[in-house]
């Protein structure tokens, strides 16, 4: 990524979790105070990571979170076979639009990066569904207090509503479903009638998002912060 540097460009920002060691990984809402003007390679993670991250922050500063896990129900992309042909996957070479087709994230490891309090403490599977557009992230954790669904539910309306986190965490108590996010700018949508709590400190909730275009905000967003 250097030599894009060396030919003149004054950042580089990568769509993508970075592969390679880089000067910064950036979730909107969660870590960009620590965004230096010595960053240049920058990485905006990934569109499950931008929903995820605002949402673990949240629950961790109210509640703390001691462990969890995650399946981020993905919608499929140009990664992977519309009919069953190679790849270097063994399940993504499956049909697209025919399979619910379970794989990896690296979601729950890219929240550790922007949160280090919570690295190690998330693991996560993805499961790609047939539908072009619209994702949720399910996520379970284990509080370090005691809370109620209200008590989760009012932290989560009252951190939307900040300056932080407008535009990017919606809270919404309607019941809707995966088409009813496309075109969502918001990065992260919590569901909060799906909010459920066992044993005071067994935590589910339920974020949706739009993995193309709630996504592209955020790289415009940080686009616009870096000029």
């Amino acid at each position: 990524l250097e030599p894009h540097l060396a030919a003149g460009a004054k950042y580089v920002v990568l769509t993508v979790p970075a592969k390679d060691q880089i000067d910064y990984t950036v979730v909107l809402g969660v870590n960009e105070d620590g965004l230096l003007p010595e960053h240049r390679i920058i990485s905006n993670a990934s569109c499950t990571t931008n929903c995820l991250a605002p949402m673990a922050r949240v629950l961790n500063d109210e509640f703390g979170i001691e462990e969890g896990v995650i399946n981020t129900v993905h919608a499929y992309t140009n990664d992977q076979r519309l009919a069953d042909v190679p790849h270097s996957d063994w399940r993504r070479s499956r049909a697209a639009a025919e399979n619910i087709i379970p794989t990896s994230t690296g979601a729950a490891k890219a929240v550790g990066v922007v949160l280090p309090q919570l690295q190690g403490r998330l693991h996560g599977i993805a499961a790609r569904v047939p539908v072009p557009d619209g994702s949720v992230v399910d996520l379970f954790v284990k509080l370090g207090k005691s809370a109620s669904v209200d008590d989760v539910n009012a932290a989560v309306r009252a951190a939307s509503q900040t300056e932080r986190l407008q535009g990017i965490l919606q809270y919404s108590e309607a019941p809707i479903v995966s088409s009813d996010i496309i075109g969502n700018p918001h990065s992260s949508i919590y569901d909060a009638g799906f909010t459920g709590v066992t044993a005071g400190r067994y935590l589910r909730v339920l974020n949706w998002y739009d993995n193309e275009w709630g996504y592209s905000c955020r790289v415009c967003d940080l686009l616009r912060r870096l000029a």
